[in-house]
């Protein structure tokens, strides 16, 4: 995949504030890749030691709330505590973490940006 494109959806992941959570759907709309999901997902998998701590890679979870990661380097015990942090109250059921959407979904005011 482009470099630019990851950078580009980087971009839209650093603008969810604190104590909120997007979808990956989420993310590839505001960043002018609908049905871009997956490709949300491959960008937060790639993402490295140089932009790890400057991009909130654990505030974009499955859109129903689930936290979905399977990376070792960012698991998912890993990003339940970083969402506890934000203030994300985290639940746990039947071995997975999940999160109220509807109470912590980020409620984007930009404008979805073309390609």
């Amino acid at each position: 995949m482009p470099h630019g494109t990851y950078q580009h959806i980087y971009a839209v992941c650093r603008k969810i504030p604190r104590g909120r959570v997007a979808s990956y759907g989420q993310i590839a709309a505001l960043a002018g890749m609908p049905r871009g999901a997956r490709l949300v997902g491959w960008a937060l998998h790639a993402v490295d030691d140089t932009i790890l701590h400057t991009m909130p890679w654990w505030r974009v979870i499955n859109a129903k709330g689930y936290i979905s990661t399977t990376c070792p380097e960012h698991n998912a015990n890993e990003q339940k505590i970083l969402l506890e942090k934000d203030g994300v109250e985290v639940t746990e059921r039947d071995g997975n973490f999940f999160v109220d959407m509807k109470q912590y979904q980020w409620k984007s005011r930009m404008t979805i940006t073309k390609h």
